[in-house]
């Protein structure tokens, strides 16, 4: 149990922004006391928990959903230049994790703090909306995944939403057991070795697959009308940034010991090096084998022994456990800061019995909502448009304009300017992208489909 602390001084060279600028008093009234740890974790372990819950099974459509709208040509291109883009917008945004001596351990703190009320929520609205629905989609996987492994045991699998239910329960046993993302660390050799073992088994099966056919045997043709390519492109722009970004790395950034912007900097490298390169790999290899049929889960297309199959969907499922509590750590947070006692230890017989229920409350709204609509991936993808893009890209802008603007160079006031008008227009184009799927599969799918 803590709560948070104003850092001090540490290495010279990096002291002006760790302790931040002092020239006055910011609006705190947003500012609280947490329930979960705080400045205690090692920036390897914060590093390798990104790099292990990026590469969850989310990775096995990539392929699908990013290089088939865009093709081999633009699909690179993207690829590289939206992520060193989203890359550079977290480097940022770690910078100022203190602000006049504050630290900011949630984003919408600082928002708030900076710009006002309306922002607070705004930003909390924003980040509340992907992180449960990107949990509905981590179930969803891990439903599959499951599903997966029961058709290549038998021809008659039980529905999907059975498996469903069964990864709800799974992922309430380790948000209780695992109640804060410090406690992540007993997890993570094991989800590392898990991780590389079926990426690499992935990578060996699919490259094989690229030696089979040469390329005049696949298809590389971007299908569909003109409009439909154009809002299938930045569909898929969409889904890079919800590989690459979380919104909310002041969250994560809190769990680090000082220096905690260089650490939380170390970390991000490590996640877009060794980390991206795997997912990034698997989704390349993916594309080249099998072409614009590439299926929306990779390992569907795999011709290998049954053992391999059960193997690799067993390592998602597994992986996606560790994986999604990342991602809805800051909910257990906002809840357990709110509703347990703060003076008592997170083990406390109260404080147990209190996130047991609290628990059990987030994972069965979410697996329910998950078993009625089990095409989740369509509401994920569009809540990652509509705010997985301001949170990454606008809004450090907007905190760099509000913190440094009397300081700064034009030519810097000028780029996050355009980076704030830039990144608006992306959120609205991704967000009709988004929709429109979204409506096409409306009519698809029913209530508690079986897909």
């Amino acid at each position: 149990m803590a709560t948070m602390e104003a850092e001090g001084k540490t290495e010279p060279s990096s002291l002006a922004i760790e302790e931040g600028r002092k020239e006055g008093d910011r609006n705190l009234d947003f500012v609280l006391p947490s329930a979960h740890t705080i400045g205690h974790d090692s920036w390897q372990q914060v590093g390798l928990m990104l790099v292990t819950s990026f590469n969850c099974g989310y990775i096995l459509s990539f392929s699908n959903l990013i290089l088939v709208p865009l093709g081999w040509t633009w699909g690179i291109i993207c690829l590289l230049v939206v992520g060193f883009y989203i890359a550079y917008g977290n480097w940022l945004l770690a910078a100022f994790h203190f602000v006049d001596g504050q630290r900011f351990i949630r984003y919408r703190d600082i928002m708030g703090s900076l710009y006002g009320r309306e922002m607070y929520y705004i930003t909390w609205a924003f980040q509340f909306l992907t992180l449960v629905l990107g949990n509905m989609g981590m179930i969803l996987l891990g439903g599959r995944a499951l599903k997966e492994i029961n058709s290549v045991l038998t021809e008659d699998p039980l529905r999907l939403q059975y498996y469903i239910i069964i990864t709800g329960v799974a992922y309430f046993l380790f948000a209780f057991l695992i109640p804060t993302m410090s406690d992540m660390k007993f997890c993570l050799g094991p989800s590392t070795i898990i991780t590389v073992a079926y990426v690499v088994i992935l990578l060996v099966l699919t490259g094989r697959d690229v030696g089979k056919r040469t390329n005049r045997e696949r298809d590389y043709e971007i299908h569909g009308s003109m409009v439909g390519k154009v809002f299938n492109g930045f569909g898929a722009i969409s889904a890079i940034v919800v590989c690459n970004t979380t919104g909310l790395l002041l969250e994560i950034q809190s769990t680090l010991r000082k220096p905690v912007v260089t650490n939380m900097r170390k970390a991000l490298s490590l996640q877009y090096t060794v980390g991206l390169i795997f997912y990034y790999g698997v989704s390349v290899l993916g594309y080249w084998a099998y072409g614009s049929t590439v299926s929306e889960y990779l390992p569907e297309e795999l011709n290998t022994a049954k053992w391999v199959k059960v193997l690799i969907n067993s390592a998602v499922f597994l992986q996606a456990i560790v994986s999604q509590h990342m991602f809805v750590a800051p909910i257990h947070e906002t809840l357990d800061t709110n509703f347990l006692k703060l003076d008592e230890s997170m083990n406390s017989k109260e404080n147990c019995k209190r996130r047991f229920f609290l628990r059990a409350f987030i994972f069965t709204i979410n697996s329910f909502m998950t078993a009625a609509f089990p095409f989740m991936g369509d509401f994920v993808n569009l809540f990652g448009s509509f705010s997985l893009i301001p949170l990454t890209f606008t809004f450090p802008s907007m905190i760099f304009i509000k913190v440094k603007g009397k300081t700064a160079r034009t030519e810097q006031k000028l780029w996050h300017w355009f980076n704030v008008v830039f990144s608006s227009l992306l959120t609205v184009m991704t967000t009709i992208s988004a929709v429109r799927l979204i409506v096409h599969n409306v009519w698809k799918y029913n209530f508690f489909a079986d897909t």
